[in-house]
């Protein structure tokens, strides 16, 4: 180690983005606790509050800051540290450290880029200085150039021959990217493409190649180890992000798994990486020629799915080697028996399956490429791929059970399905082997390798099997085979036409139950010591000799997706971190990689599996813990609630009955109107007829809400009967066992919400936020600004009082959350939470108070004493705002709406609001000042409303342009703007050649 690095900047990822997700939360958490485990100083920057690398207690110093250059520079000059890493916040960490190399500021405050050097980052991330490096070792790469104009692009193309891919440097998620077939699709994606960077690479398209990545670890004197290698079932020309994934290789034969390893390690030691990075292959299926499309030289989502994959601390072990230790000096802290230069040996299928949220967003492109659309990801753990792939499909939480057993899928093309690939692809797969397609034939419209298309043949002949058989007389030898290839109950339930009750109830009389597996990367060769654990029907035994009573399972929160982020797993791991100072065992299940809560060392046992009934009533029935705590792991956990109560499980917390009565619209209205709180003029739907009568009644606007949904799905604002209709039939589809309720919406009203904790219907702890944008957007996506800046006293006052009826009423015992709309101190009651909320983390770290740490005392019967501070003492503001992924998706609309579409969130601290609203803004991506804006401003109230704002915007210096009908009204108003018109308009200058 060397010992001159006392003091290290390690800079995050910021909010969460599609293409940078929670992996680098996990990534930069476990380098906090590597560099402080060496006695190292740790300064971190990164505004994404939510996290858990920003807790208190992990970092030295964190700073809540934009990650970019400028700021970064003003802790660097303030902290003077002497080294930095780059490689644990994604590519936005790494462009940062680029820029600031550039500009000298590394030299000026001798500062040290610890681990791999500036110079191999940038001959990994330039595509002319990296082809060029892999020559040198005679390592193949695709046939490429760079282009920096729209001609040079045109000209490469017509030399390489079409179809070409276009690729984007110093870019994440394949941002820009995307296969051209001809020029005109090539002009039209590089000019894009140029808004984003100054060079874009022109490269063969390597059709029908497998995607093949291994990830690496390498010291500083070049000992190099293959952690893990995966494989992608789709082929090249999808993302590796939209891909899914399967590890270890399962199409390989030993001599193409050797043959790509010596090349990853040849490579990675010429380029002189230290630490650890990902490298990716396109390889023939038919013969042995491989392209190395590119190398990461930094952690990445595959490095996190990697790491839990194969139980080896991946970030940790980076982070010590780039303080300079060797693998050969180190110990893996997971198997507790080997040294860190030991590659794991997997003897079990992982896969990995996207996230996609695209139903979020009307006339989004649904269709999956090279560049990334999903927001999050699941990792499914069994004994072979029909086990793992069917838990990871119902991982999803998409409405399926599995692959097959699903009513609600059909394709009115399928072949199209299966040549233009969308989330649903592998339905369509499993319906085309259904309706008599070969083998081959599908092979031929997806390229995906044969072996997966077996397999899932496999899964589609045991549907055929049940479906033959009657519930109540399945063979034992087939249920086994069933529940082995990963048929959940459910979904046998559905084939049989049965239920899920009557197959668990068959399973119990033939004995059939899964048995607790670990994942202990030695392969059986030396005895496991690890806590990571999975269900399986592949076993006779299980892997654990015995099972302690005294725990508490916390269920996680699943994939991230909208409205469902790292915040949860904020709650999650301090719930678990409380829960161990009281004395208990602590299981967590969950199944998303990317999480700190799924840490080795945050928990005594992780079960690495579904949160569903069926899963968290056999682990109940294993460990006999104590009860179980769903309220920290956001709507998943409380969706169950009433279920598990139902089967005998004992809910910690509040009762899931009183959890159900404010999930349930109907039931919520009616208590409030019981309590006599105020509530917007509200009636349940029970027909169409009864909709259009009471907006005709109330007159519109409405707000459609159903029941038991994730960040506002399925809610809409209605305007007229045609949208009336159209929002009621999804809202029925969604969430069909659950009442809808209608509701007057109410214009230009203030939203303020309010997080709390409450212990037997007392509240004990509570913060209010206010809302920057009026009610109409959704919680998610509004800018919250603590403590209230501009809300009424008499408001806030009321709002205490309300929350406590509420909270008595409902008996709360744990978190909970309020929103509240108010116009003129009239103060109403929009919707109440009983589970921590994503503003949770917020709150906590502006108020120094840890309102999880409460909530789980409280819910374990701890008494907790009233925290009596109020939030009007503090000397500063926060404001947290919400980072938008529009740029990745095609189509889609970014209006804001009461539906959520934001993908992450900051949120920065300042001595009043405006600084604080500063660098909230620019630390999600604003660039500032502005120069021109373009305006486009709806009905003519909108127009009045605007006016003011628009007029300082001019006064300012700033270029208007508007659209005809919003330009016709300035100029009425003497405000000089330069009028542009709609693509559609056919008309010049068009808005989209000024964009």
């Amino acid at each position: 180690m060397d010992k001159t690095i006392k003091k290290v900047l390690i800079l995050g990822s910021a909010a969460l983005k599609i293409g940078e997700a929670g992996e680098f939360d996990y990534s930069g958490s476990q380098a906090i606790k590597a560099l402080k485990q060496e006695g190292v100083y740790t300064i971190l920057v990164n505004p994404n509050i939510a996290t858990i690398q920003t807790s208190e207690g992990l970092a030295n110093e964190v700073y809540f800051l934009p990650v970019n250059a400028e700021f970064v520079e003003r802790v660097i000059k303030k902290t003077r540290p002497d080294g930095i890493l780059l490689g644990f916040g994604g590519q936005t960490a790494l462009n940062t450290g680029l820029e600031l190399n550039r500009k000298g500021v590394f030299e000026k405050y001798r500062v040290k880029v610890l681990g791999t050097s500036i110079k191999t980052i940038l001959e990994t991330e330039d595509r002319n200085l990296f082809i060029n490096k892999l020559n040198e070792i005679d390592i193949k790469t695709a046939r490429s150039a760079t282009a920096e104009s729209v001609e040079d692009a045109v000209r490469i193309a017509e030399k390489i021959g079409y179809p070409v891919m276009v690729r984007i440097a110093f870019a994440l998620g394949g941002l820009g990217s995307g296969i051209c077939r001809n020029q005109e699709e090539l002009v039209q994606k590089v000019d894009k493409a140029l808004t984003y960077t100054k060079q874009v690479l022109i490269e063969e398209y390597l059709l029908g190649w497998k995607e093949i990545e291994y990830e690496v670890m390498c010291d500083r004197f070049s000992n190099c180890i293959t952690i893990c290698n995966m494989e992608n079932f789709d082929p090249m020309g999808i993302h590796t992000g939209e891909s899914i994934v399967v590890a270890p290789s399962q199409t390989l034969s030993n001599h193409d798994y050797h043959k790509l390893r010596s090349i990853a390690i040849k490579t990675i030691r010429h380029l002189g990486i230290i630490g650890e990075c990902n490298i990716q292959y396109a390889y023939h299926p038919e013969s042995d020629d491989y392209r190395v499309i590119e190398v990461n030289a930094r952690l990445s989502r595959s490095s996190a799915l990697a790491s839990k994959a194969t139980g080896y601390p991946i970030a940790f072990i980076a982070a010590k080697l780039a303080l300079g230790f060797g693998l050969h000096e180190l110990k893996n802290s997971i198997t507790q028996t080997t040294s860190a230069f030991f590659e794991p040996a997997l003897d079990y299928c992982v896969v990995k399956i996207p996230k996609w949220d695209l139903k979020k967003f009307r006339r989004v492109s649904k269709q999956i490429d090279s560049g990334m659309k999903s927001i999050g990801e699941v990792m499914a753990i069994g004994r072979n791929f029909e086990e793992a792939f069917q838990k990871g499909i119902r991982m999803l939480e998409n409405g399926a059970c599995g692959l097959v057993g699903n009513n609600h899928l059909s394709f009115d093309d399928l072949e199209d399905e299966l040549q233009k690939p969308t989330e649903e692809r592998i339905f369509a797969v499993a319906e085309a082997l259904k309706q008599g397609y070969s083998v081959d034939k599908i092979y031929g419209l997806t390229y995906i390798d044969k072996w997966f298309l077996y397999k899932i043949r496999n899964i589609v002949e045991i549907e055929k099997k049940l479906k033959a058989q009657h519930a109540a007389k399945i063979e034992i030898s087939l249920l086994t085979s069933a529940k082995r290839s990963g048929f959940s109950d459910e979904q046998i339930g559905n084939i049989t036409n049965s239920t899920a009750e009557k197959i668990r109830a068959l399973r119990e009389e033939y004995d059939l139950y899964p048995k607790i597996r670990q994942i202990d990367t030695l392969a059986a060769e030396y005895p496991a010591k690890t806590n990571y654990l999975y269900l399986s029907y592949h076993a006779d035994a299980h892997d654990l000799d015995n099972f302690d009573s005294n725990t508490v399972v916390i269920l996680g929160s699943g994939a991230y997706r909208i409205g469902s982020s790292v915040e949860f797993d904020w709650s999650c791991v301090n719930a678990g971190k409380t829960l161990r100072k009281l004395g208990y065992s602590t299981i967590l299940v969950n199944y998303n990689p990317e999480t700190v809560s799924t840490d080795y060392d945050e928990v005594d046992y992780l079960i690495f599996d579904e949160i569903s009934q069926e899963s968290v009533t056999e682990i109940y029935r294993m460990f006999n813990p104590i009860g179980v705590i769903v309220s920290v792991g956001g709507q998943i956990p409380n969706n169950l609630a009433l279920k598990l109560h139902k089967s005998g499980i004992r809910i910690l917390g509040t009762s899931p009955e009183d959890i159900d009565r404010a999930e349930n619209r109907r039931i919520f209205s009616d208590l409030l109107d019981q309590l006599d709180v105020d509530q917007p003029t509200w009636k349940e739907l029970t027909s169409m007829e009864e909709a259009k009568e009471f907006a005709c009644e109330y007159q519109y606007p409405v707000l459609i809400r159903p029941s038991y949904v994730l960040s506002g799905a399925a809610m809409a604002v209605a305007s007229n009967d045609v949208e009336l209709e159209e929002y009621l039939k999804k809202a029925v589809t969604l969430s069909p066992d659950h009442p809808t309720v209608i509701s007057k919406f109410l214009e230009n009203a203030k939203e303020i919400e309010l997080d709390a904790v409450a212990q037997n219907g007392d509240i004990i702890a509570y913060a209010i936020s206010e809302h920057v944008e009026n009610a109409g957007v959704h919680s998610g996506d509004a800018t919250l600004v603590f403590p209230p800046q501009r809300t009424y006293l008499e408001t806030i006052r009321r709002i205490r009082i309300i929350s406590g009826k509420i909270a008595k009423a409902l008996n709360i015992n744990g978190p909970f959350n309020i929103q509240f709309i108010a116009k003129n101190n009239q103060v109403k009651v929009i919707e109440c939470n009983l589970r921590a909320s994503r503003s949770f983390p917020f709150v906590s770290k502006v108020l120094k108070k840890n309102f999880i740490e409460m909530a789980t005392k409280v819910v374990m019967r701890v008494p907790v004493k009233k925290w009596s501070s109020s939030s009007f003492e503090l000397d500063y503001v926060g404001v947290k705002a919400p980072q938008f992924s529009f740029t990745r998706l095609q189509g889609a609309d970014p209006t804001l709406g009461v539906e959520m579409a934001s993908t992450g969130e900051v949120a920065c601290l300042g001595e009043n609001f405006e600084e604080a609203f500063l660098k909230a803004l620019l630390s999600v991506g604003y660039k500032l000042p502005f120069k021109s804006v373009l305006l486009s401003t709806g009905p003519i109230s909108s127009k009045a409303e605007l006016l003011e704002c628009i007029r300082y915007l001019s006064r300012s210096g700033i270029k208007l342009y508007a659209t005809a009908g919003t330009a016709s009204f300035l100029k009425v108003n003497q405000i000089p703007v330069q009028t542009v018109y709609w693509p559609l308009d056919e008309k010049s200058p068009n808005a989209v050649d000024y964009i």
